[in-house]
């Protein structure tokens, strides 16, 4: 098929490029059929021979699939033939103070991703006290000192080093709960019911998720973090607090806190579409077995009509005593990961699963230590289930080196699946 651009006037000022491509695998060549195509204002699906044709006056377009690292096409290079790479993102969690050049944290990341394979991190823009790590350019914010703690100084030269390691970068965005925006708005606060501002067990507070003003401030910094270049942008606390009694702007049953849910997300997603950028939303590891909303606003079929991948944290020490017929979940890592992800494969692909890992003592069980096997055993699962890769959280960043070197053969725990 011959492939051309061709470029006509419309409304006799706007120049318009009708641009159409073939989008292909690196490795083999093969069509990628349902990758997305999207500029500022339009989004289009690839067919099943991985064609599209669309008509943009921007510059570039966002190319992305899952399984494959986002791509920005400049359309200026008139290329037709676009060769996506293929990748099972591996992720360590960079804490909001490690993400500091300098930090010994940070090095010791590297040199886990250098020698190991990890190839991703994650890092918090916005954590939950409402910091970002950087200034971004969201003036509300950094009126309320939200960079003033920043630890990311030249967040370009950030960038430019983990893409120099070809580090897949996400971006951890807080959504909800932020303690510097609500305190800072009263009016869309949450509050309890007396109608005073509400914080939860560590004293930090919220903000309504019925209010679309608190749509807008988070948006708006993960426009930020997408157009300096972070490869994914990590929704998490993407939800209403698991509290009852609280004022909120409407009234907070099932079906508003998922169209309020799914608004943010559909807003996130019209910010984004132009930028090589994916989204995803970390969720309760009990989503998987739920049929409701939990009481806080997600559910899998409603996420994933706008985010690209789902983030349940699958920690084995979350699950309660009997949950999967076991008496100590955290001694069955590899079963919980496994178990939890097959449930759902009716909902959604597991490729767009990406789950969350322990990478911690157990605190809810036997008080097991999780080191080389039980962070293996979680691994293998996210493999023997075919997810798009995992992501490990240690709220220290504090992570052993073997746990990641590949292993010729996989050690067992639970044959029984």
């Amino acid at each position: 098929m011959k492939h051309s651009i061709f470029i006509s006037f419309l409304l006799s000022t706007t120049l318009f490029a009708s641009f159409s491509g073939a989008i292909v695998d690196k490795t083999n060549s093969l069509p990628i059929a349902n990758a997305t195509v999207s500029d500022s204002n339009n989004s289009i699906k690839s067919n099943k021979d991985g064609l599209f044709t669309i008509d943009s006056s921007d510059k570039s377009l966002s190319i992305k699939a899952c399984g494959y690292r986002p791509y920005k096409l400049t359309l200026e290079n008139n290329t037709t033939n676009i060769k996506l790479e293929p990748i099972a993102v591996k992720a360590l969690y960079l804490t909001f103070w490690g993400a500091n050049l300098n930090s010994k944290t940070i090095k010791k990341i590297l040199d886990i991703v250098d020698a190991t394979e990890v190839n991703a991190i994650v890092v918090d823009v916005k954590n939950e006290y409402g910091s970002t790590s950087y200034k971004t350019s969201c003036n509300e914010a950094n009126s309320y000192g939200a960079a003033k703690k920043r630890t990311i100084k030249d967040i370009k030269s950030f960038i430019s080093l983990m893409k120099s390691k070809n580090i897949y970068t996400i971006a951890r965005i807080v959504t909800f709960k932020d303690e510097l925006q609500s305190s800072n708005n009263f009016v869309y606060a949450i509050k309890d019911k007396n109608k005073n501002l509400w914080k939860n067990h560590d004293e930090m507070g919220w903000v309504d998720p019925f209010d679309t003003r608190s749509h807008e401030y988070t948006a708006s910094i993960a426009e930020d973090a997408a157009n300096v270049g972070f490869d994914e942008i990590n929704f998490d606390y993407i939800r209403f607090p698991a509290k009852a009694e609280l004022t909120l702007a409407k009234e907070s049953n099932e079906a508003n806190r998922i169209k309020a849910i799914e608004n943010f997300l559909s807003l996130v997603q019209k910010k984004l579409q132009k930028y090589p950028t994916f989204i995803s939303v970390s969720t309760y590891g009990n989503i998987c077995w739920e049929t409701g909303d939990t009481g806080i606003g997600q559910k899998i079929e409603s996420l994933a009509k706008y985010a690209d991948y789902i983030a349940p944290m699958l920690y084995p020490s979350g699950f309660a005593k009997g949950s999967f017929n076991f008496e100590h979940p955290s001694e069955h890592p590899h079963a919980v990961i496994y178990r939890s992800i097959k449930n759902i494969e009716n909902k959604i692909d597991s490729k767009r699963i990406r789950p969350w890992l322990q990478s911690f003592r157990d605190y809810a069980h036997k008080k097991r230590e999780y080191k080389k096997f039980e962070i293996g055993e979680q691994i293998r699962a996210t493999k023997d289930i075919n997810t798009s890769g995992w992501m490990m959280w240690s709220p220290s960043s504090k992570y052993d080196i073997n746990c990641f070197k590949r292993e010729k053969s996989a050690s067992t725990l639970d044959s029984t699946l």
